[in-house]
């Protein structure tokens, strides 16, 4: 996109006032006269003052003062440009304010570009009344919400992988990862969905002797039992009807590198067969091939579900159990990392910007409060959907009103307490959020830490870990 800088128009610039601090919000209008005229008078009916120049450098210069609550911006000739122009500029200056552009007729093109940059909202000329009103509503809404500030994320490095985690819970993943990832050892990784199990694997690739070879992962799950076969051990031409052409599998694309089985509980017991085969004979057939191909991969498997009980229950065969867990890596849910929220919202957060293209958002106290203690069914991969539906529906700032309805209600539980002072760092406020809710658990469970873990949902290492870092004193109660 062309960069557009405004020009100083001829005309004299309008003298800009400080703005007003007996209103609660102060508003800067920038651009044409006639279309802010009456924006000015809307303002005054409403309380505040609408402050108004033409004069670009006049604008920006007012911008760098800082307090101000919203930028009407009034466009006219290549308004898309103008407004990449005054986002840029707007994302410079230490407090940034609401940017409402205004013009004639906008078209669904500049208001969905408005919405990628993370524009407050898009007003046509002429403004109504009471359109206007409802958009000082908000942007004094908006005032009112100090948001938590995000601390910077601290990646772990595991060799050449970054991985977003300070918890205690995850120190035996990192320490098994960097001991296993230089072996040729099989690997199964278990957790519920979404605790980062490809994740891991890709881990486990980058830092082993495999690292140029390529990465190739299945969803077991995900594909037809009548297709899987296919797809893992490709197909001769003629093989079966509509295989007009030969195809090469999974396995072989693996040749060299790693092949990630995803899912592999949800494998029908014939097809375990093939795969222990592969495995243990390092050579597949294709579908409908009459000789055998060798094949050179290592394999890491996942899974949610448990193997054990599937094995005994005949679900899974135990011979190939066996030689997939080479070595067996556990991922712990995110209910049990809970103290890894702060860098997985920022990293989640910086990840969905660059992909909307638009500036990250940030988080209010009420709906941190709702995030902390949520439950997280779905974790890390439920929390990373979360977050990117509420920047999209957010302004700029995440509130209660953006989540899904059910996180909402998590903080309304008996045992929530009321968010700690505005002001504090994001750390200082879960800490303190932390404390409340399990001195709350402990009187609960008559000082029984056993117990007080079941209301918290955690198990009890995890809250002896969280007793000794904050520090909190448990009576053990009297037999």
């Amino acid at each position: 996109m062309t960069t557009f800088a405004p020009t100083p128009l001829t005309t004299p610039s309008a003298t800009l006032l400080p703005p007003l601090r007996l209103s609660p919000i102060s508003l800067l209008g920038v651009g044409e006269e006639a279309p802010l005229r009456d924006l000015a008078r809307f303002a005054e009916a409403e309380g505040t003052r609408l402050e108004r120049t033409r004069d670009s450098a006049s604008a920006l210069r007012a911008l760098a003062g800082g307090g101000w609550s919203a930028v009407l911006l009034a466009l006219d000739e290549e308004p898309e440009n103008q407004l990449a122009w005054w986002v840029e500029m707007m994302q410079r200056t230490a407090r940034r304010p609401r940017l409402v552009p205004i013009l004639p007729g906008p078209s669904i093109g500049f208001t969905l570009r408005a919405a990628q940059l993370g524009v407050f909202d898009v007003l046509p000329t002429p403004v109504e009344r009471d359109r206007f009103s409802g958009l000082i509503r908000r942007v004094r809404a908006a005032e009112e919400e100090v948001p938590v500030p995000l601390p910077e994320v601290r990646p772990v490095s595991v060799g050449s992988a970054q991985m977003v985690s300070e918890s205690p819970a995850m120190l035996p993943v990192f320490r098994a990862i960097a001991q296993v990832a230089p072996s040729t050892a099989t690997v199964l990784v278990t957790g519920e969905s979404g605790t980062g199990k490809e994740l891991v694997a890709r881990a486990i690739h980058l830092n082993g002797p495999r690292a140029s070879g390529a990465f190739v992962p299945v969803n077991c799950a995900a594909i037809p039992e009548n297709l899987l076969e296919s797809e893992l051990f490709g197909h001769e031409k003629g093989a079966f009807t509509g295989a007009v052409t030969r195809k090469i599998g999974r396995f072989e694309r693996a040749t060299g590198g790693t092949l990630f089985l995803d899912e592999i509980g949800d494998m029908s017991l014939p097809l375990q067969s093939k795969i222990l085969r592969a495995v243990q004979e390092r050579e597949i057939e294709r579908v409908g091939g009459l000789k055998p191909i060798p094949i050179d991969v290592r394999v890491v498997a996942a899974t949610h579900q448990n193997l054990d009980q599937l094995v005994v229950e005949g679900k899974f065969r135990q011979d190939l159990f066996y030689r997939l867990q080479g070595v067996r890596l556990l991922l712990p849910p995110l209910r049990e990392r809970v103290d890894d929220l702060p860098d997985l919202i920022t990293h989640l957060l910086d990840r969905a910007a660059r992909r909307l293209g638009r500036a990250p958002a940030l988080v209010s106290p009420e709906a941190l409060r709702s995030l902390w203690t949520y439950a997280w069914p779905g974790n890390v991969r439920e929390l990373q959907h979360v977050l990117e539906g509420a920047m999209v529906l957010s302004d700029g700032v995440i509130l209660p009103s953006h989540l899904p309805p059910a996180i909402q209600r998590s903080a309304e539980a008996p045992t929530a307490q009321p968010m700690p002072t505005p002001g504090a760092s994001l750390d200082e406020a879960l800490e303190d959020w932390e404390r409340r809710m399990i001195l709350d658990a402990l009187r609960q469970a008559g000082g029984v830490q056993a117990r007080a873990a079941k209301v918290l949902g955690i198990s009890e290492r995890s809250l002896w870990y969280r007793v000794k870092k904050l520090n909190i004193q448990v009576r053990t109660p009297l037999s």
